[in-house]
C-alpha cells in the first residue's frame, strides 16, 4: 500500500496557458498512484471546479477544491498602481462555508481588484477566511519571498499574521524543491520558522503538467501566453522540468526524512469535505434569490397570484370575482394550472425576480425583447410582463416551457 500523500498545490488546464493538466487524465493518474484525494488550485480562477469535482467523484478520488489567489502586499485591492507588489497564497475549502467564501474572494478579486491579475487585500481575506485552510504557496508567497532573501523576522511576522487570519491549524508553510537554489534557501527558513512558531509545513510540487515528458510542450504553451518563440533566450520559462505530478517516492528523494510533512498532506485532505449538490429538477435543489414581497402579502405565492391577476385583467379584461364566460373560465383554469406547477417546482422567486428586472428595464428605457423560445408559452409570464406574446392567440403550450 503506498504511503499517504496528496497534491495540495496543482494547476489544471483552467490556469489558462500556464497549467497543462487535463482533468480526466489527472484524476486517473492520482488513482493510479494510490492517492485518495487531489486538489485543484488554479491561478485566480475557479471555473474548472465543477468538471473537476464530478470527475473525481466518478473515479472515487476525493476532490479538494481550492484556488491560488493573488494578494496585494500593502495596498487596497482596487489599487491600479503597477508598483504595488502582490503575493501568492493557496486556499483550500474545508466545508461549504469555505467554498462559498472562496467563491466570494474570487468574485471580489475579479470585480474590484483586477489589475492584470485578479487581486485581493488582507482586509478581504480576513472577512472571508471562515472554512478555509491556507498554504504559504511557492517562492511568490509572502512568507517565502522573505525567506529566500534570508529575512527570517519578516517571514515570521507574515506567517503569524496569516495564522491570526485563519486560526490555529488552518495555516501551513510549504516546501518545494524543483532544483532551484532559492527554494533550498526558503526551505531551510521554513524549518526554522517551524521551530520558532510551532507551525507545520507540507511538501508540495507546484504541479503544472502531468508527466515530466510534458515539460517541453508546457514551454511551448508559455510561449503562446507571452507571444514569444522557443528560440528567444529571454522568453518566460520554468527552471527545469520538475513541475509534474510526482509520486511521494519521487518527492522523497528531494525531501528525505520529512515524513511528517508528507503525511500532513493526507491529514489536510481528510479535513476538506465539500459536498456540492446539483439540481435534479427538485425544488429543494434550486437556488434563486429570495424576492421580498411588499407589506400586505403573506408570501411570494400570494404576491405572484396578485400580479398575475392584474395582468390577466389588463390583457383580457378578466375579473376573477365577476361572472365568466367559457373563454374566461379557460383562462382561469390555465392560470391556476401554471401557478400550481410553478409552485411545485420551486420557481416562484424566479418568476418574481425576472418580472421585477424586466419591468424595471422597460420603465427605464432599457431595450427588452418580447420573449423567446418556449418561455412565450406561459400565460403567467405574459400576465407578469416578462413576455409580450399572447400564448392564447398563438396557441402556445406551457408544457414546452416548464413540465
Amino acid at each position: 500500500m503506498p504511503k499517504p500523500f496528496v497534491h495540495l498545490h496543482l494547476h489544471t488546464k483552467y490556469s489558462l496557458l500556464d497549467g497543462a493538466c487535463h482533468i480526466k487524465p489527472l484524476v486517473l493518474r492520482a488513482k493510479e498512484l494510490g492517492m485518495t484525494a487531489v486538489a485543484m488550485t488554479d491561478h485566480g480562477v475557479m471555473y474548472g471546479i465543477i468538471e473537476f469535482y464530478k470527475t473525481c467523484k466518478a473515479e472515487g478520488v476525493k476532490p479538494i477544491l481550492g484556488c491560488e489567489i493573488y494578494i496585494n502586499a500593502t495596498a487596497h485591492r482596487s489599487s491600479r498602481d503597477p508598483n504595488v507588489p502582490y503575493h501568492h497564497l493557496v486556499l483550500l475549502a474545508k466545508n461549504l462555508e469555505g467554498y462559498l467564501n472562496l467563491a466570494k474572494i474570487n468574485t471580489i478579486a475579479h470585480m474590484e481588484g483586477f489589475y492584470y491579475k485578479p487581486r485581493i487585500d488582507k482586509e478581504t481575506l480576513r472577512a472571508h477566511a471562515g472554512g478555509l485552510i491556507a498554504l504559504a504557496a511557492c517562492l511568490q508567497g509572502e512568507v517565502n519571498v522573505h525567506l529566500q532573501e534570508r529575512h527570517l523576522d519578516e517571514a515570521e511576522k507574515a506567517a503569524r499574521e496569516y495564522l491570526e487570519i485563519f486560526g490555529p491549524d488552518n495555516f501551513f508553510l510549504e516546501m518545494q524543491d524543483h532544483g532551484i537554489p532559492e527554494q533550498r534557501v526558503a526551505n531551510e527558513g521554513v524549518r526554522e520558522l517551524c521551530r520558532r512558531t510551532g507551525l507545520k509545513a507540507v511538501i508540495t510540487n507546484d504541479v503544472h503538467y502531468l508527466h515530466q515528458s510534458h515539460a517541453e510542450a508546457h514551454e511551448v504553451m508559455l510561449c503562446i501566453q507571452t507571444s514569444t518563440v522557443m528560440s528567444d533566450p529571454k522568453r518566460m520559462r520554468y527552471p527545469g522540468n520538475e513541475f509534474y505530478f510526482k509520486s511521494r517516492e519521487e518527492l522523497e528523494k528531494r525531501f528525505p526524512g520529512e515524513s511528517e510533512a508528507f503525511d500532513l498532506t493526507q491529514a489536510i485532505a481528510e479535513r476538506c469535505n465539500v459536498e456540492l449538490k446539483f439540481s435534479e429538477g427538485k425544488a429543494d435543489d434550486l437556488h434563486f434569490p429570495t424576492f421580498e414581497v411588499p407589506p400586505g402579502f403573506e408570501n411570494g405565492l400570494s404576491y405572484l397570484v396578485h400580479l398575475g391577476k392584474q395582468g390577466l385583467q389588463r390583457h383580457y379584461g378578466l375579473t376573477f370575482d365577476a361572472p365568466q364566460d367559457d373563454f374566461q373560465r379557460m383562462l382561469v383554469e390555465r392560470f391556476n394550472f401554471e401557478v400550481s406547477i410553478i409552485q411545485k417546482t420551486g420557481f416562484i422567486n424566479y418568476f418574481l425576480v425576472v418580472a421585477d428586472f424586466i419591468n424595471w428595464s422597460r420603465s427605464n428605457g432599457v431595450p427588452v425583447g418580447p420573449g423567446r423560445g418556449s418561455g412565450a408559452g406561459s400565460i403567467l409570464a405574459y400576465s407578469l410582463g416578462i413576455t409580450q406574446i399572447d400564448p392564447i392567440r398563438f396557441d402556445l403550450l406551457f408544457e414546452r416551457f416548464l413540465n
